[in-house]
């Protein structure tokens, strides 16, 4: 029989090589890269993802990220080369591409999302600074996040980093200088509708006032037309009414007297008193209009 003593002996080694196998081994996932140092120095940087072995006790893992990081820049306030004052708002995008260099320089992340946001802010100060304020805004904006982000990768290579994309989120006045170009906007885009109307109205009359000549004329010319035709109408009529006075004067002075009855005897508001025997009632004493004496003796057989 194997005595108790030994049996403890045999489990206490089978902990310890437990133990020993589990610190001598560690895994490194596919988002990460592995600094491995020993009693602080470091040994070496493992990239791969799968299991690796370290010496028990006296290594230790640095766990990094290898991922593409994100660095948020507080807004900060440029002054471009035409002394325009401007509010950036900017974000960077970055990857630790050297652990050893990146643990020896800065350390952690935290670390190095301070001094990058250091470095950031100078390199927009430096670049947007050489231009005005039309070319942030609108013109060359591609080129000048490009510029950034050449310079910051350059500052950034000593710690061990590689900046990927460097982005202006918005660039604009400060709030009170907006409200000032807006207010001067607002005055030359009302200064440009008012010189519209008066140009529209000016327009206007000019139209109104051509049409009104043209109306004149058109009038003039129809009234001269319509009095033309009046007088060819008036001398025709005169000269039928001649015309019909030299056939049969009896039968002219009747329809002559027949339309002066017409016209003068309408139920209007005018009075006028007449003898019977006034000449404009000849008709109705007589329808051949002569006097009775006169229409006898025309009437009365010659001998």
């Amino acid at each position: 029989m194997r005595s108790p003593v030994a049996g403890v002996t045999a489990l206490i080694l089978l902990l310890v090589v437990i133990i020993v196998g589990y610190s001598s081994v560690f895994t490194v996932a596919q988002t990460e890269q592995v600094l491995v140092v020993r009693l602080g120095e470091p040994v070496r940087v493992v990239t791969d993802p799968g299991l690796n072995f370290k010496a028990p006790f006296i290594d230790t893992v640095i766990t990094i990220d290898k991922r593409i990081l994100d660095l948020e820049n507080p807004s900060q306030e440029v002054i471009a080369s035409d002394q325009k004052r401007l509010v950036v708002d900017a974000f960077a995008r970055y990857r630790i591409k050297d652990p050893l260099r990146f643990y020896q320089s800065i350390g952690t992340i935290q670390a190095a999302n301070i001094q990058l946001t250091t470095l950031l802010n100078a390199a927009l100060r430096r670049v947007l600074g050489e231009v005005n304020f039309i070319t942030v805004v609108r013109d060359e904006r591609e080129t000048l996040m490009t510029r950034i982000r050449d310079q910051l990768d350059r500052e950034a290579d000593q710690y061990g980093i590689q900046v990927a994309d460097v982005r202006i989120r918005r660039a604009d006045l400060p709030e009170q200088n907006s409200q000032a170009v807006y207010q001067r906007m607002q005055t030359e885009r009302q200064r440009e509708a008012a010189e519209f109307r008066a140009q529209g109205g000016q327009k206007a009359q000019e139209i109104r006032s051509k049409a009104d000549r043209e109306a004149t004329v058109i009038v003039a010319e129809a009234n001269s037309t319509a009095e033309q035709t009046r007088g060819v109408g008036d001398a025709e009529r005169n000269r039928l009414f001649a015309e019909a006075y030299g056939r049969d004067a009896d039968f002219f002075a009747f329809y002559r007297s027949m339309s002066a009855y017409e016209t003068g005897l309408r139920s209007n508001d005018t009075r006028f008193l007449l003898r019977p025997d006034s000449e404009f009632f000849r008709f109705f004493a007589n329808p051949s209009g002569h006097p009775p004496a006169a229409a006898a003796a025309a009437a009365a057989p010659k001998p």
